[in-house]
């Protein structure tokens, strides 16, 4: 089964980190996607054999989709002040939980561990 734009999305915004450069089109994600511009709350929690790792939710929908999973999965990943920052080691184990909030209840999606 193939990964979600929107875990992909995320798991792309860690790994841009650990590149140390930009790898992700926003432009062409909000045209290909146009959902992506729409305003919606985002929670993105990290996993660790089934362990929290890290998480970060945004308060209010106050930006896009595209900007808030981008940043609550580098704020999950390197600023959960309950946590050390990821390692690469850890971001090949961890499972990525993104939970959407709308009008109609919470959507979440989980995306398993590249190395299993």
């Amino acid at each position: 089964m193939s990964r979600s734009v929107l875990l992909q999305l995320a798991r792309d915004s860690i790994a841009e980190v650990f590149e140390a450069q930009r790898t992700i089109d926003k432009n062409a994600l909000l045209n290909q996607h146009p959902l992506l511009n729409e305003k919606i709350v985002t929670t993105v929690n990290l996993y660790i054999n089934n362990e929290l790792r890290g998480s970060s939710k945004t308060i209010s929908a106050s930006d896009s989709l595209l900007e808030d999973i981008v940043r609550n999965a580098k704020k999950s990943a390197f600023e959960d002040k309950n946590f050390t920052p990821l390692t690469t080691s850890e971001y090949l184990s961890c499972e990525i939980e993104l939970l959407l909030t709308t009008p109609d209840g919470v959507i979440s999606e989980k995306d398993p561990a590249i190395l299993k």
